[in-house]
């Protein structure tokens, strides 16, 4: 991965950091807009289930974006989490829907800052890294 890539899509994320939680929102709501038969995936059993979701979504991403750095240590635990996704019913096309709607919710939250060249740079890392969780999985 180009360090370029890694650069833009880095620096993109810590302008999104301070947005976490409206960001999350706003992930959810166009990945059950972009295919509602997802939802039943994701828990509702609770108050506040999807607050807490959201908040293990942005963890992981923040988590993911930094060990961009260190592709190394990344990789097992791309694998690992793309293993326990098979768990959670995740289907291999769920994650073109799923890079939709971050691609979507990263235009909501950057506005400006989303130019094409970090649009692309984030498309290139998510295809990475959501390749290596089906391949991790299926």
């Amino acid at each position: 991965m180009e360090a370029t890539t890694v650069t833009l899509v880095q620096e993109s994320f810590e302008k999104v950091k301070p947005i976490a939680p409206q960001a999350a929102e706003i992930f959810y709501a166009k990945l059950f807009e972009l295919d509602p038969n997802l939802k039943p995936l994701f828990p509702t059993d609770k108050e506040g289930a999807m607050v807490e979701q959201g908040n293990k979504l942005m963890t992981m991403l923040g988590a993911a974006v930094a060990g961009l750095s260190n592709l190394d240590a990344l990789i097992p635990v791309l694998k690992g989490l793309g293993q326990r996704h098979v768990e959670y019913k995740v289907e291999p096309s769920h994650y073109n829907t799923v890079g939709s709607a971050l691609l979507g919710t990263l235009e909501a939250g950057l506005g400006d800052a989303f130019t094409p060249e970090v649009k692309t740079a984030w498309a290139d890392v998510y295809g990475v890294m959501s390749n290596v969780m089906i391949e991790a999985s299926y």
